[in-house]
């Protein structure tokens, strides 16, 4: 068999490494998009077949909670949907994560055994003991991770395709901090700054879909509008960061009782409001009892001082054919109607009333 000269293999070096460029570039433009899971085929699908690789898993990092959250793999067995970065001790994923560099890593076995505190959880189901774990960097930030393994050949990854990953690692880290900062915006956009909750817009937005859908697929939702007792006389004595301390103190106490699929919104300054999709008027009318209970439990304490606090809502119940701004007025119609009796009540607006 004839052996290839030098400068063969370095043809055919240049030729494999001038058609992985060519690769790269339409894969560059690609990424820059606002589309997470683009990203992700990119990531699984493309960058994988650049260097070889069979298998690949993308993470992405919860900064509050510092846990990766599984987006996207390849893999024909299981794989952690979560990690923390608390383990301890580390998984490579986890170290490579925490000191933000790209590990190459050639056998990891020896790496083991050299560490002696490392974790790989399932390593019985690869083929090689070589691997890429590459975080996605952002403005000097980790956004995510990147892991790439078991190489087509079973040989260890080449310096080039190393390269190539370390340049990825930056593109996808800056595409998926633009996601982020995009969602981050939108966000704003919706919520309320001081509360978290929905805004005003939002609110109406998201009544008029609910209404719509009551509508086309039948049955009714409730609504209820909540309004603070004496916020003005907190403000007047105390100052305006106190009553800001009490609007958060009571959002927060009203999210308590509350399920996952209703929205709630800060409606006006001292007003709240909740939609509760496919809700009976009798199961809303417990939940804002609950909400008068549970914001009325305890004072909070300002500058020495405590501050009582007090709710008065309004309940309703509404059809497809109903429009937001009757909705809301009638329940206002209901919350009103609580504090003439006397706040820190519950008034449930009259089906038979017209509106």
């Amino acid at each position: 068999m004839k052996k290839q000269t030098p400068e063969k293999k370095n043809s055919l070096r240049c030729a494999g490494d001038l058609c992985r460029l060519e690769s790269i570039t339409p894969l560059a433009r690609q990424l820059n998009c606002l589309d997470l899971s683009s990203i992700a085929d990119i990531c699984i699908n493309d960058i994988p077949n650049l260097i070889g690789a069979k298998l690949a898993s993308l993470y992405i990092l919860d900064e509050l909670s510092d846990i990766l959250h599984l987006e996207k793999h390849n893999h024909p067995f299981l794989i952690n949907n979560i990690v923390s970065l608390n383990q301890n001790p580390p998984s490579p994923m986890v170290a490579a994560v925490r000191s933000k560099d790209l590990i190459v890593v050639k056998n990891m076995e020896s790496l083991e055994k050299a560490g002696g505190t490392l974790q790989r959880p399932f390593s019985q189901n690869y083929e090689s003991m070589s691997c890429i774990i590459a975080p996605l960097i952002c403005q000097s930030r980790v956004v995510g991770v990147l892991n790439l393994t078991d190489r087509i050949d079973g040989k260890e990854f080449k310096r080039a395709e190393v390269a190539v990953v370390e340049l990825f690692r930056q593109l996808v880290g800056a595409s998926i901090g633009n996601v982020k900062m995009f969602e981050k915006t939108q966000k704003q956009a919706q919520t309320d700054g001081l509360t978290g909750m929905y805004n005003h817009k939002t609110f109406y937005e998201t009544l008029e879909a609910e209404l719509r859908r009551s509508q086309r697929y039948g049955g009714q939702l409730s609504v209820i509008m909540a309004d603070i007792d004496n916020l003005k006389p907190i403000n007047d004595r105390f100052g305006h960061r106190a009553g800001d301390l009490a609007i958060r103190q009571i959002s927060k106490r009203m999210l308590a009782c509350i399920r996952q699929i209703d929205i709630p919104a800060r409606y006006g300054g001292d007003e709240f409001a909740v939609i509760l999709p496919n809700t009976s008027i009798e199961d809303a009318t417990v939940v804002a009892e609950r909400m008068v209970k549970m914001v009325s439990s305890s004072p909070i304490t300002w500058d020495h001082h405590k501050i009582e606090l007090s709710v008065s809502v309004g309940v309703g119940q509404y059809g497809g054919q109903c429009c937001p701004g009757d909705v809301t007025k009638a329940t206002d119609q209901a919350m009103y109607a609580a504090k003439q009796a006397g706040k820190n009540k519950v008034v449930v607006f009259d089906q038979d009333e017209t509106i």
